[in-house]
């Protein structure tokens, strides 16, 4: 998957099960069981504080360590304009802190939880962009994750991350001037007889009432024939929207333990094009409630803008903290 965002996890209850109800406006619970992490060391009353506190250039930044589930609602009802986030994709992936193989009910239910208490802190036009990913062989995971947010959002927009590309020569017409064929982009590759390498993930953009507005150009591209432009009422910057096919790669590392020492982590780009298309002119404080290695913090920084996160592992929050110094106040 990607995103470096991983904060609550949930963990399997020892009573007794039931399957979520999709499809209704009702809440997913499950009868006798606890939802949310392990039990942390820290009182609620801690967690509800925020562990790091800073300033760097425009941005404030607030740290909390602990459960999104104890946190969210301890913050201001309509305080977030924005939220980007990827929450663990229940797929098996080796975290420091969590589980990450739940039954699916026991998961969705964990999911339509942070859901909710992330609905109350948005503001009225404020976007919610979800990264949920999936493996070749359980692909349904992104797509009952957003049939879980129905209960309290409205999905506005389908955005495709992909990874790493193909491109044939021919295809181009001679607009990239390829010599040959290229693949560009990582992936995890695969040995299956069954599946196709997966080089893409979902960025699910969901809104409170499925009308707000966006600033589409601004993470617009240039249209390669500038007759096109002349054409539309929205080209008068000599850009057109860019779709909902990002093609955002990972950058090359040396060293997974040194460079992305989390499992799970997606590219700053990512957050830095999700502000931009929500609109910065109406963006002032930004969540992202699985913070991981802090990537969403530090794209909000370059951008001017207030920062809350929450994350539950201490280890990946602490190097978050410095991530985010490092990259914004070097000094």
């Amino acid at each position: 998957m990607a995103l470096a965002l991983r904060s609550t996890r949930p963990v399997r209850p020892a009573t007794s099960r039931a399957r979520p109800t999709s499809g209704s406006n009702r809440p997913v619970t499950l009868p006798g069981s606890r939802l949310g992490p392990k039990p942390v060391s820290r009182s609620l009353a801690s967690q509800r504080r925020p562990r790091y506190e800073f300033q760097i250039g425009r941005s404030t930044f607030r740290f909390y360590h602990g459960d999104c589930l104890s946190v969210l609602p301890a913050l201001e009802r309509g305080s977030i304009d924005a939220i980007v986030t990827s929450p663990p994709y229940n797929i098996g992936i080796k975290y420091r802190t969590y589980e990450d193989d739940l039954p699916r009910g026991e998961y969705l239910a964990w999911t339509d939880q942070w859901l909710r208490a992330a609905s109350r802190v948005c503001r009225p036009q404020a976007s919610l962009f979800l990264n949920v990913g999936a493996k070749p062989t359980d692909p349904w995971i992104p797509l009952e994750v957003a049939q879980v947010a129905r209960h309290c959002f409205k999905l506005q927009n389908t955005i495709h991350w992909v990874k790493s590309i193909a491109i044939d020569r021919e295809s181009t017409s001679g607009a990239l001037g390829l010599e040959r064929d290229v693949a560009v982009g990582h992936y995890k590759p695969i040995n299956s007889e069954r599946f196709v390498n997966d080089c893409h993930e979902f960025i699910f953009h969901f809104t409170p009432t499925g009308r707000t507005p966006l600033d589409r150009r601004a993470v617009g591209v240039p249209y390669q024939d500038k007759s096109n432009a002349a054409r539309w009422a929205t080209g008068g910057d000599g850009k057109r929207c860019r779709g909902n096919t990002w093609f955002i790669p990972y950058e090359t590392i040396q060293s997974r333990d040194r460079d992305r020492p989390h499992p799970a982590s997606f590219p700053a780009k990512i957050p830095e094009q999700c502000f931009r298309l929500h609109g910065l002119s109406r963006l002032t404080t930004v969540l992202d409630p699985f913070l991981g290695l802090g990537n969403t913090a530090i794209a909000a920084g370059r951008l001017g803008l207030n920062f809350v996160g929450v994350e539950l592992d201490e280890h990946y929050l602490a190097e978050a903290v410095s991530r985010v110094k490092e990259a914004l106040d070097p000094k």
